[in-house]
C-alpha cells in the first residue's frame, strides 16, 4: 500500500516536472476537478446497476479507475497547495461523521443526521 503522502508527491512532482504549477490557480484546478467528476459520473450514465456492478465483462473497472485517479490527483494538489494534511484531516473528519452518525441511530437509516 502507498500512503497518501507518496501520493501527493507523486502527483506534485509529476506537476512540476512539467512547470504547470503557473496554470495551477484555485479556480482552474477546481474546474479542472469538476470535469474529472463529470466524466466519472458520465461513466454511469444510461447504464443500469447490475452493468456497473458487472465489471468483469468490460473494460469499465479501468476507465472507472482511470477517472477516480484524475480526481484524486486534483484533490492532492488541492491539499499540497493549501498545505492540508490528507490524512490528519480524513481522521478528523471521520471522528466528526461517527459522532454525527453513531452507529445505533445511523445503522439501516439513510436520514441525514438532523433528521435521526
Amino acid at each position: 500500500m502507498t500512503d497518501i503522502a507518496t501520493l501527493q508527491q507523486t502527483a506534485v512532482t509529476f506537476r512540476d516536472e512539467r512547470n504547470w504549477k503557473q496554470f495551477h490557480h484555485f479556480k482552474e484546478m477546481l474546474l479542472s476537478l469538476g470535469l474529472e467528476v463529470s466524466e466519472f459520473s458520465e461513466l454511469f450514465q444510461w447504464k443500469t446497476d447490475e452493468e456497473i456492478r458487472d465489471l468483469s465483462t468490460t473494460d469499465l473497472q479501468e476507465q472507472l479507475g482511470d477517472e477516480l485517479s484524475d480526481i484524486l490527483y486534483w484533490i492532492l494538489l488541492f491539499a499540497e497547495d493549501l498545505n492540508i494534511n490528507l490524512d490528519s484531516a480524513f481522521h478528523q473528519k471521520m471522528a466528526k461523521n461517527r459522532k454525527k452518525y453513531p452507529i445505533e441511530t445511523a445503522k439501516n437509516s439513510r436520514k441525514k443526521y438532523s433528521a435521526q
